[in-house]
């Protein structure tokens, strides 16, 4: 909030209410080294125009991806946002992120949340999607749970080109679940290790969860996966979509083999902003459907025939018994959500494809630029709009040239050693990937 109307005494009897000597004790759980060490050097007695100043001066030293060239993703890809979609969500009526409590008495809203259901299971290839999740990570987590309840078993293998922050949520959430998450090692293209894949798949492994494109940007042989899975006891196949926009130009991984499919849908529409927020999704088979975490909104007839719209499926604790429960999802981030509809009802089938065709086409050209200087991808396998590159230079070089020229570089990773990642979208334009490309080859 920007207005706090508790007078000091007030702010003191609801400190002494809940039993905290100060407001510095209320953030005691963050830990110091991950706090900001700025004094903000306020004076007392500030008039509100004087505090506001102070901050829009300090608002305006933060870099801005709208006047910044960048090729940071790792999970978030900045992507164009049309203008109308701020316009639209902007209207009374559709402002807000929850699912009305009366769902019935807002057919728009159930409309929007059936469309969205409708277009993610089309290009995820399945017969349902939720409505829907937080982020990608919190999204691969309840898919791995929701396989969990499907087939028992509490194994699961992991790519570890899976998202590492994807990674850490899935271990979160299962820590008091005893599962045993085990990563498989990629192969030489940087794609999955097959034969360690299934060398590690036992009766107790419930599921298998790879990444496409994975967090490498390589694009992962699904179908062959899923042809080396077999068995009554067959383990689920999670594919995780990070990058949304991949689904307009890959074969959907519904129709490779994939059981369930998670992931993230910000590059629909979304804007990066300073972190968030972020729309997570699920996509499944029919005959997973009652596992589903979140909501599904239906199509039907009113008694005078005419067509409406009602939450076929609402699996929260709060609608059904929570031992039925298939998650405590408090919210379907509607306004995401909407925002989603709005993106892809612009784009079209054509658009869509268009446009992934255009992020594919400017990493082929990062490729081509970059190999001009000796710099060349980690790993051989197809990839879209993001690439691992192998740079033996000096980093804290490159870091400083990219500053002095007014660039967000790529990320430097550690495993694999001397990896630099680098993403390309619709935006980047190819003067800022051949001065990217001249910089890296200056920096060797």
């Amino acid at each position: 909030m920007r207005y706090h109307p508790q007078s000091s005494d007030e702010i003191r009897e609801l400190l002494n209410e809940i039993g905290a000597k100060d407001i510095e004790e209320l953030f005691s759980s963050i830990p110091q080294n991950v706090r900001s060490t700025i004094n903000c050097e306020f004076q007392k007695g500030l008039s509100e125009q004087e505090v506001l100043e102070n901050f829009y001066g300090r608002a305006l030293k933060n870099k801005s991806l709208l006047c910044v060239p960048s090729f940071l993703g790792a999970g978030a890809y900045n992507h164009y946002v049309p203008l109308v979609i701020d316009s639209l969500i902007s209207r009374s009526e559709f402002y807000t992120s929850y699912t009305p409590y009366q769902p019935e008495l807002a057919q728009g809203t159930l409309q929007a949340i059936y469309e969205y259901q409708s277009m993610m299971a089309g290009l995820c290839g399945m017969d349902a999607a939720n409505a829907s999740l937080y982020d990608g990570a919190s999204a691969t987590a309840e898919a791995v749970l929701m396989a969990y309840r499907i087939r028992k078993g509490t194994k699961v293998l992991v790519s570890d080109c899976l998202n590492p922050f994807y990674l850490e949520t899935l271990k979160t959430y299962t820590k008091y679940l005893n599962f045993e998450i085990v990563k498989i090692k990629r192969n030489k293209e940087g794609r999955i290790d097959i034969d360690e894949l299934i060398k590690n798949v036992d009766e107790n492994v419930s599921s298998v969860v790879v990444q496409s494109p994975n967090f490498f940007g390589v694009i992962e042989d699904i179908a062959l996966i899923n042809s080396k899975l077999s068995g009554n006891k067959r383990p689920l196949l999670i594919t995780i979509i990070s990058e949304s926009l991949s689904l307009a130009i890959l074969e959907p991984p519904g129709k490779l083999g994939a059981d369930i499919v998670a992931g993230e849908a910000r590059s629909f529409g979304i804007p990066i902003g300073f972190g968030g927020p972020a729309l997570g999704f699920i996509a499944t088979k029919k005959e997973h459907l009652r596992q589903i975490p979140g909501r599904i909104a239906g199509e039907t007839k009113d008694k005078d025939g005419k067509r409406g719209f009602v939450l076929t499926l609402t699996t929260r604790e709060q609608h059904i018994r929570r031992e039925k429960a298939t998650s405590n999802i408090c919210t379907n981030q509607g306004l995401c959500m909407l925002m989603v509809v709005i993106y892809l009802s612009l784009m079209g089938r054509k658009g869509l494809k268009k446009l992934a065709e255009i992020n594919f086409s400017k990493g082929e050209y990062l490729k081509k630029k970059l190999s001009e200087y000796g710099i060349l991808p980690y790993y051989s396998a197809p990839t879209f709009n993001e690439i691992l590159f192998r740079f033996d230079g000096d980093f804290e070089r490159l870091n400083k040239r990219l500053k002095e020229n007014n660039i967000e570089g790529g990320l430097i990773t550690e495993n694999p050693e001397n990896g630099y990642l680098l993403a390309v979208t619709e935006i980047t334009r190819k003067e800022d990937i051949d001065k990217l490309a001249k910089i890296l080859g200056d920096s060797k």
